[in-house]
């Protein structure tokens, strides 16, 4: 049973700026800023992002009758023009019967069963950089793991077409998403799509890359069928992928999946793995279960697949790492006719929010919410989690479709990588960004350690 929000009138939140509203707080650290208002005001708290009405809610029963009702009563929020030159209209943008079209074309690609036969592509890419360092080594953390996540998604989603082009689209994902950062966070966000500010001219300038590069590997693929030589591939998937009426995904659509599924197999992952490091470095104990776990399940060969539902411990490093930096840290909509949180009514046009950084740093749901504890997911666990407390990928209908992908391939990047190296990277903190993802906001140095005996 949920837990009923108070009435109207009774409600309290922060004080807000003419015309402003709360988006100087806001802009300063969002992250902070929901925090603020969870702890300071309750679990349901108005304010408002410039002349906008908005309420956040913290409970996570609340947050997954939002979650559920996105398509019926709440529609996706707007989130801006760069979120929308990045994405286009893809599944994670699309609403209603074009969402659903949508949805059904994109998710045959990304079932368990597609994601096993991903599963030796990843190890491959992992043992080839574990081959490649060496004892006593100094590497940049963040960016050892983009390269190698990019990497994996080229090769899973556009096979071998794109060798070669991983640079440039890497370089032109992480300015549009500084951009995107920079756009959520600010004044821009409130202008119309004809105003073009320096942002938006250097966010015009990396979507044109990646226009550029993904047509050259479609182009390829086309060319490749067309001789009968299909991919067996995510983008061959979706080159193949009919509706219930016969029919393809249009260029446009091939370009904006594409776009989705490299963002959710290759930034989610990449900082899941970089923070999972970083964390794993400043608890001993945790790094010698997850040893002596790789060590008994594998016994120094590579891993399957299969393994994956073995490694546990490794499953939880991955889950409390999720915990305290979740890829998807923001979610919002927009209420309509008859939405309710929590038995209460919610007025039409008001913008619901939740932040699964906030619920997941609650230390309602999780004790000694900053620490980083994967024992909180044992099954036996004193404390066990709530549900819904734990959604690191949103969830209810709209839950990211790679999900599933993400979380297998964290899991056998770090049994690889870890069964031949520790990750040393020292006991100070590392500030994050939240931009589309949360990434860290400076480089992560790491010293190389052999492991194992």
């Amino acid at each position: 049973m949920t837990a009923t929000l108070p009435p109207r009138g009774a409600e309290r939140g922060p004080r807000r700026w003419p015309l402003l509203g709360n988006l100087p707080a806001f802009a300063r650290d969002p992250l902070a800023f929901f925090e603020s208002l969870r702890d300071e005001y309750g679990d349901w708290v108005p304010w408002a992002l410039g002349p906008k009405r908005n309420v956040l809610v913290s409970r996570p029963e609340h947050a997954a009758e939002l979650l559920g009702a996105v398509e019926t009563t709440f529609a996706p929020q707007e989130l801006g023009w760069a979120f929308r030159q990045l994405l286009g209209n893809g599944v994670v943008v699309a609403t209603g019967e074009d969402w659903r079209r949508k949805r059904a074309l994109v998710q045959p690609a990304v079932r368990p069963r597609q994601v096993r036969s991903y599963a030796a592509t990843m190890v491959e890419c992992a043992d080839a950089l574990a081959g490649a360092w060496a004892e006593g080594a100094r590497i940049e953390v963040h960016r050892e793991m983009a390269g190698l996540t990019q990497r994996i998604a080229v090769r899973t989603l556009f096979g071998g077409d794109a060798a070669g082009r991983e640079a440039p689209i890497s370089a032109a994902m992480a300015a549009a998403q500084r951009e995107l950062g920079a756009e959520f966070r600010g004044l821009t966000l409130f202008l119309p799509a004809w105003v073009q500010t320096p942002g938006r001219r250097r966010m015009r300038a990396a979507v044109a890359v990646l226009d550029r590069e993904i047509e050259h590997v479609i182009r390829e693929h086309e060319e490749a069928s067309a001789g009968g030589a299909g991919r067996d591939d995510l983008l061959g998937r979706l080159l193949a992928a009919r509706d219930e009426h016969g029919g393809p995904l249009s260029r446009t659509e091939l370009r904006d999946e594409s776009i989705t599924l490299y963002i959710g197999g290759h930034e989610t992952t990449s900082t899941t793995l970089t923070w999972a490091w970083q964390l794993l470095s400043g608890a001993p104990g945790a790094r010698a279960r997850l040893d002596e776990e790789l060590e008994r399940v594998l016994g120094g060969r590579l891993p399957t697949y299969d393994d994956h539902a073995r490694l546990t411990w490794t499953r939880q490093v991955v889950k409390e790492s999720l915990r305290l930096y979740p890829p998807v840290w923001l979610i919002s909509a927009v209420a309509g006719e008859g939405a309710v949180i929590g038995g209460r009514p919610v007025p039409p046009g008001t913008g619901v929010w939740t932040s699964p950084w906030s619920v997941h740093r609650d230390a309602r749901w999780f004790p000694d919410p900053e620490a980083f504890r994967p024992e909180r997911w044992d099954a036996d666990a004193p404390h066990p989690v709530p549900e819904h407390a734990w959604f690191p990928f949103g969830g209810g209908p709209r839950a990211c479709l790679g999900a599933r992908f993400a979380l297998v391939e964290a899991v056998l990047v770090l049994a690889v990588l870890a069964q031949r190296f520790h990750l040393d990277t020292g006991p100070a903190p590392v500030p994050v960004f939240p931009g589309l993802t949360l990434q860290p906001t400076c480089p992560v140095p790491a010293t190389l350690r052999r492991a194992g005996p």
